[in-house]
């Protein structure tokens, strides 16, 4: 015993890590964006990218709802407690890591039996007596091959994997309320616009009935008008419908009851409007920013570290045991240095037939390693083609949008002077319709396309990653 803590020592210094190390995968990412849009009016920048992107809207409101949203939000809570778990999963197991000491006491009131081998002498087991037990033990893995060093590797990887989760919890849910905050805006822009055209619609009515009284007009004509006031009519209560639920989907968002924000965003504003540049930084640090990939590398690592901990099953596990205790008969003797108790020395467990169990787990830890990988280069690969397409749809709708502000322009135009020429008995009644209808389905798909840009934006900064690396005031 004199020579073990040599040989222990010696062993420690021989000690190795099995298993693979883990190499960061390369993203392998383009030089540049394909899809630009230098022709409209927002164009993609080359700049860092934002990390509280939607202040490019220049919407004070928008950016209190994600101060809220952050601050309140349940997926992003339960995230925020998947994230607690893992960090104390990986304070468990840094338990193995260092030496184990336990306390122990007992009393008992006993007696040996007189026949059995507890009693050699035939006599002890003729009268009770007291035991008292009182001493420490210890116990300590000397971890020679790696495999304590390995499951905690793979513990710290788990615990940035749910990091990054919630990072992607918290990119979904800003992108998310920045959406429906701006269809909000739209819907209410679309309101106004069947509101305005409603009266247009009344005004046109009240013109043909005169011209009806007059016997320049037919009856046609007025029933044509009230038709067309109560088309206009029919689509308000689906406008306001579509309000409704956008208020509730926002209440939810922020982990609040229906009708929570109906006061505070009942009335109208416009749609928030992108600036003239939108910085979208450089392709090679989409792998650096996007929560989902991140996550993908950390349960990469997480995969590459647990094959240390299966090969390191292999070999034997060493492990220093001690004790140290008290053990009398009576209370008076207890304590005393005579009634003392000890034990020192190494353990070893040896597998030496485990029916394929080892080789069995170590060809699934090298399978989910595997897959673990290409994981990841499917991760990456779908976070280029997310920001390609919503750079190409940001493009789209833009040039969309400067088509119809023409078409309506021209539209209010040609209802101007169709209403005139009616009014001069130029033209028909059925002109008139025909002029409002253009501009009025002018009009809608201007507030949608409007829309759908700031939507488009909100989803641009989705896929780029951005808004956790500075989360929200209140968050």
């Amino acid at each position: 015993m004199k020579h073990a803590p040599l040989l222990l020592a010696c062993l420690a210094l021989g000690a190795c890590t099995l298993g693979p190390d883990f190499r960061r995968p390369d993203a392998q990412a383009p030089a540049a964006w394909n899809a630009k849009g230098d022709d409209v009016a927002s164009r993609p920048a080359d700049g860092a990218v934002e990390s509280r992107w939607w202040r490019l809207f220049d919407d004070p409101q928008l950016d209190r709802l994600q101060a809220r949203v952050a601050a309140g939000n349940l997926d992003l809570q339960a995230a925020a407690a998947r994230l607690e778990q893992s960090r104390a999963i990986r304070q468990a197991l840094g338990a193995d890591a260092v030496p184990q000491v336990d306390g122990n006491a007992g009393y008992a009131r006993q007696r040996n039996s007189e026949v059995g081998l507890s009693d050699p002498s035939g006599e002890g087991g003729r009268h009770n007596f007291n035991q008292l037990d009182a001493g420490f033990t210890l116990s300590w893995e000397l971890d020679l091959w790696g495999r304590v060093r390995r499951e905690l590797e793979a513990a710290e990887a788990q615990v940035r994997a749910s990091e990054e989760s919630r990072h992607d919890v918290l990119v979904a849910v800003l992108a998310e309320s920045a959406r429906d905050y701006v269809q909000l805006r739209g819907e209410q822009g679309r309101e106004a616009i069947l509101r305005g055209n409603l009266d247009i619609a009344r005004h046109s009515l009240e013109l043909t009935q005169l011209r009806r009284a007059e016997g320049v007009a037919t009856e046609l004509d007025v029933a044509e008008a009230k038709a067309q006031v109560a088309v206009i009519e029919s689509q308000l209560p689906g406008s306001q419908k579509r309000q409704a639920r956008l208020l509730n989907a926002l209440a939810y968002l922020l982990g609040e009851e229906p009708g929570a924000l109906a006061g505070e965003l009942a009335q109208a504003r416009p749609i928030p409007r992108p600036p003239q540049a939108v910085p979208v930084g450089l392709p090679a640090e989409l792998a650096r920013r996007r929560p989902d990939i991140r996550q993908a590398e950390a349960v990469l690592h997480a995969a590459t570290a647990s094959i240390g901990v299966a090969r390191a099953d292999f070999y034997p596990r060493i492990s220093l045991n001690g004790d140290f205790g008290f053990q009398a008969l009576q209370l008076a003797n207890f304590g005393d240095w005579n009634s003392r108790t000890f034990g020192i020395g190494p353990s070893l467990r040896l597998p030496i037939f485990e029916g394929g169990r080892l080789k069995g787990t170590l060809a699934l830890r090298e399978a989910q390693q595997q897959e673990a990988a290409i994981a990841y280069r499917r991760t990456v690969l779908n976070a280029w083609r997310e920001v390609d397409d919503a750079l190409n749809d940001y493009a789209a709708d833009q040039r969309e949008l400067a088509a119809l502000d023409e078409a309506v322009e021209h539209g209010r135009t040609a209802l101007a002077n169709a209403r005139e020429q009616y009014k001069a008995g130029a033209v028909d009644f059925l002109n008139v319709l025909s002029a409002q209808r253009e501009l009025l389905a002018s009009e809608e798909r201007q507030v949608r396309s409007s829309e759908a840009v700031g939507v488009n934006l909100a989803l641009l900064y989705k896929a780029l990653g951005g808004g956790w690396e500075q989360e929200p005031a209140g968050s």
